[in-house]
């Protein structure tokens, strides 16, 4: 199966693919994975994208579907991969498509876990972390048993700078351009949106249905 995952930051786009790659054995693709590996082979893609990288500057897209399609075309994607991470616009997703298209690998799921803004925006800004131990607590789903320390080490926690709510409404608003993905899938139908709000035990079992339901 051929599966891309879509989601706001916070939405639990990150546990949930682990799950699925681990339970239907395909491999967990993320565009850093991919530029990661690029580089550590030493392949004229992976120069390129050094290039970028290392001068702080976006790798472009017509660059990151080379390595994407690169990617793609490796052995261990024979029985299926998870996109997680990627594309991200809609220019990227039509190239995509193109690409999956030339290696015969067409896309079967388009999932999309959806969480309220407003939900997410209660979920990053209220994470803690310990200074210590790196352990990671959340002031109203995982608190700590003594405020501000942390249960492991009683090391101090703090808020990260980009879990307050000025930086997590800029990167809210700055995946704002992912929403024309979930039209753009569903007139492909391939579309399956998942209720993000619930236990992440209960979004997987809702995953794991479709996935299963729609496979045989």
């Amino acid at each position: 199966m051929q599966v891309v995952m879509l989601g706001l930051p916070g939405a639990g786009k990150g546990t949930q693919a682990a799950r699925i790659c681990e339970d239907f054995h395909i491999p967990h693709i993320s565009t850093g994975d991919m530029f990661r590996a690029a580089i550590a082979e030493k392949t004229p893609l992976g120069q390129e994208v050094k290039l970028y990288l290392d001068s702080g500057r976006l790798v472009p897209d017509e660059l990151t579907i080379r390595v994407v399609a690169d990617r793609l075309n490796q052995p261990d994607t024979e029985n299926g991969f998870l996109l997680d991470g990627f594309p991200r616009t809609l220019p990227q997703a039509t190239a995509l498509e193109t690409s999956l298209g030339e290696l015969g690998k067409p896309l079967d799921y388009a999932l999309y876990i959806h969480v309220p803004q407003d939900i997410l925006l209660a979920r990053l800004t209220g994470r803690r972390i310990c200074k210590v131990c790196g352990a990671t607590y959340h002031v109203v789903y995982h608190p700590p048993l003594k405020e501000g320390v942390c249960d492991k080490c009683e090391g101090p926690l703090y808020q990260r700078s980009d879990d307050t709510e000025d930086a997590v409404k800029t990167r809210l608003e700055q995946y704002a351009q992912t929403a024309p993905l979930v039209e753009f899938y569903r007139d492909r139908n391939v579309l399956y949106q998942i209720d993000g709000q619930q236990d992440i035990d209960e979004v997987y079992r809702d995953i794991r249905t479709v996935l299963l339901a729609t496979s045989t």
